[in-house]
């Protein structure tokens, strides 16, 4: 029989998605034990009191990334790229044969995660969304080169606490983040520019945002509900000569295809320009 429990974790650098992912397990009671560190007292404060996970500092316990690392069958690295090499270099030697160490890092390879941790350690690499805050994020999980089905289906697991995953080859994880992981942006975007155009029309602020917020909300929970095509609940909406039929036509005229197809393009290849250093 399967555990349905998940080992023991440590989540290394519990930031704002680190700790969204620490809430998320928690929250699930699906884990044996959840440690998270933090550099400030402050940081790791926010996290204090969560059933079945411990928060601590780096400031007042310097070897707390060690000991968490050491002690993990599980290990989420959540710090900045650029801290990445270092922290690995730190808990390379506490690591037990057969731990998996999971990137949340952006921009770093699993061949530079499999380089310094050696042999014996599992890597796989990620890329939640920050929806992850309120348990509905996509992840991209990418696995590394000894990671078979059985590492990845319970790194999978982890993930499915915060939201839904979609498994890519590493080399998918960038063209992932331009559309998962830079997405909920777009769309703050898009109903940033619809206030704008409520308050164009005589609306007051408050109206305007509640309007448009509570649209897009609204459309996502319906297309949640009925589980319906986008394509078939737009054709739905859009009424034959109706206004809603000359307000897209103005959306496709204006090729918001091509333009999204251009904005996910640059977001690709400054992803590159990151992974490559630049």
């Amino acid at each position: 029989m399967v555990d349905a429990q998940l080992p023991p974790i440590a989540i290394l650098g519990a930031g704002s998605m680190g700790g969204a992912i620490a809430r998320g397990v928690a929250a699930s009671g699906s884990s044996r034990g959840i440690v998270v560190t933090n550099r400030s007292a402050a940081k790791a404060a926010t996290l204090d009191g969560i059933a079945g996970l411990a928060s601590i500092a780096l400031e007042a316990h310097p070897d707390a990334n060690l000991t968490a690392a050491a002690g993990a069958d599980i290990v989420l690295i959540g710090v900045k790229p650029a801290m990445v090499p270092d922290l690995l270099e730190a808990v390379a030697p506490v690591l037990r044969p057969g731990t998996i160490v999971v990137s949340l890092a952006a921009g770093v390879t699993v061949a530079t995660f499999e380089r310094i941790l050696g042999d014996g350690v599992v890597v796989l690499r990620s890329m939640p969304n920050t929806p992850a805050t309120v348990g509905r994020a996509v992840t991209g999980l990418a696995a590394g080169t000894t990671a078979d089905a059985a590492h990845v289906a319970l790194v999978r697991r982890l993930f499915e606490t915060v939201g839904a995953v979609v498994e890519v080859p590493e080399d998918k994880i960038d063209a992932l983040s331009t559309i998962s992981g830079s997405g909920p942006a777009y769309l703050f975007l898009f109903i940033e520019e619809l206030t704008k155009a409520a308050l164009a029309k005589g609306f007051s602020p408050a109206d305007a945002r509640l309007m448009a917020e509570q649209t897009v909300i609204g459309a996502a929970a319906l297309l949640a509900a009925t589980g319906e095509d986008p394509a078939e609940l737009r054709r739905q909406v859009t009424s034959p000569k109706g206004t809603t039929e000359r307000a897209i036509a103005v959306l496709q005229d204006a090729h918001l295809d091509e333009l999204l197809g251009r904005a996910t393009d640059a977001a690709l290849a400054r992803a590159r320009e990151l992974a490559a250093g630049a």
